[in-house]
């Protein structure tokens, strides 16, 4: 099962050499490039940060950045190449399991985090032996400086099997709605469970609150009216939270600030990677279907009501997808417009539209295993960041370097 566990073991593992040479005197092709038309310079060359999980600026506010730490911290500095200093935003590592895939995950800032000071994260933590998955709300007491711990508001509490597949990122859409993003938490069967919160896309509304209640259901989720599924493990009704189901492991994932998509990458688990346009309502295959293929039963399953990716690839271009971004950019590229994304064993790529239809096609801008320009090693993305000029930055999980996306073609 995996996601594969996000340790720098892993790194290494996914590293298969770009180049080789023939013995014996016998000349043998070069192979091709290893990448093309990207570069990957450091961004903030003095700032390394620890197993980091996610970046993002704060809404209208380009002067900070904040980095998510999979051990519970979330660090801010200046947005500045010369920054030499990072300090805590606020640390909850207390609160925070740690291993393999769990940790602090996702993070997002209310729109009027301004004003109001309210931030929300996502991390695993383990009660008496149960693993739960918690959407938290947090508040800055000092004009947004930090975050208060003392001020946690646990939104949903989700029981797991495991410690695995737990999605965990989250943003605010278009509509100024919470979108979370849940994996299947070990348990395939969870994804088209719709008494259950695991293996979906849920969207809450945290400005329109009932009293005695700790977020609101937006008119238009499927399943409204039923009672709210935010504590403890299977409900007796479909959950009013869903805003989509059918994932294993939603590993990163974007609107589009332009159009509005919701671009979601989903983790496969043996042969195939996806990438899913989310709209309301979906059913986006797992377990039935991993990709477009059949997994459960392995031939003949029921594709009715299921919607299939617009893009897909195998173990020969990479082994664990991590989401990017649609590039909105200024630089002058191919890529312009287009979905930017990774994958956790170096390669980078985006999607390029079919002439007809809603698929794309997987164009690699560096092959898994290798080096880009700018780079000492191959690189392991566990997450992508998007400023507020639309410009596009990696984080590479084994370094914890933070690097820029510059294209050349």
């Amino acid at each position: 099962m995996k996601r594969r566990s996000l340790v720098p073991a892993a790194v290494s593992l996914a590293v298969i050499g770009c180049g080789g040479s023939g013995g014996g005197g016998i000349p043998v092709p070069a192979p091709p490039p290893c990448s093309s038309g990207l570069e990957t310079p450091r961004a903030f060359p003095n700032l390394a940060f620890s197993a980091p999980t996610a970046m993002l600026q704060a809404p209208d506010d380009a002067s900070r950045w904040f980095v998510v730490e999979q051990g519970g911290v979330v660090r801010t500095f200046q947005n500045d190449p010369d920054a030499t200093a990072a300090t805590d935003f606020i640390d909850i590592s207390s609160r925070v399991h740690m291993e393999g895939e769990a940790g602090l995950l996702g993070m997002a800032f209310h729109p009027s985090f301004a004003t109001n000071g309210l931030v929300y994260l996502n991390f695993i933590e383990q009660v008496g032996g149960e693993t739960h998955s918690i959407t938290a709300e947090f508040e800055s007491t000092d004009g947004g400086q930090t975050l208060d711990p003392a001020s946690e508001r646990d939104l949903l509490t989700v029981v797991k099997p495991a410690t695995n597949h737990n999605g965990g990122d989250l943003a605010f859409g278009p509509d100024g709605l919470l979108y979370i993003g849940l994996g299947d938490g070990g348990d395939s069967t969870n994804a088209q469970n719709t008494r259950r919160l695991l293996g979906k896309m849920l969207r809450i509304d945290v400005n329109s609150r009932p009293a005695g209640a700790p977020y609101a259901i937006p008119p238009g989720n499927p399943f409204i009216g039923a009672p709210l599924c935010s504590f403890g493990g299977a409900s007796v009704l479909d959950c009013p939270e869903i805003f989509a189901v059918g994932f294993r492991n939603p590993w990163r994932w974007s609107f589009d600030s332009q159009g509005g998509d919701l671009w979601v990458a989903d983790v496969g688990e043996s042969s195939f990677e996806e990438v899913d346009i989310v709209e309301r309502g979906g059913n986006y295959g797992w377990d039935v279907r991993e990709g477009a293929h059949c997994f459960s039963p392995a031939t003949g399953c029921d594709t009715a009501g299921l919607t299939d990716p617009v893009a897909e690839y195998g173990r020969n271009v990479g082994f664990s997808i991590t989401g990017g971004y649609v590039y909105r950019g200024g630089q002058q590229t191919q890529v312009a417009g287009n979905y930017v994304f990774g994958d956790f064993s170096g390669m980078i790529g985006w999607l390029q539209r079919e002439i007809t239809g809603n698929a794309f096609n997987v164009r690699q801008l560096v092959e898994q295993g290798c080096t880009p320009p700018g780079a000492d090693g191959a690189l392991a993305p566990s997450a992508f960041a998007q400023d507020l000029d639309g410009e596009l930055y990696l984080l590479d999980y084994g370094t914890g370097q933070v690097r820029s996306l510059v294209f050349t073609e």
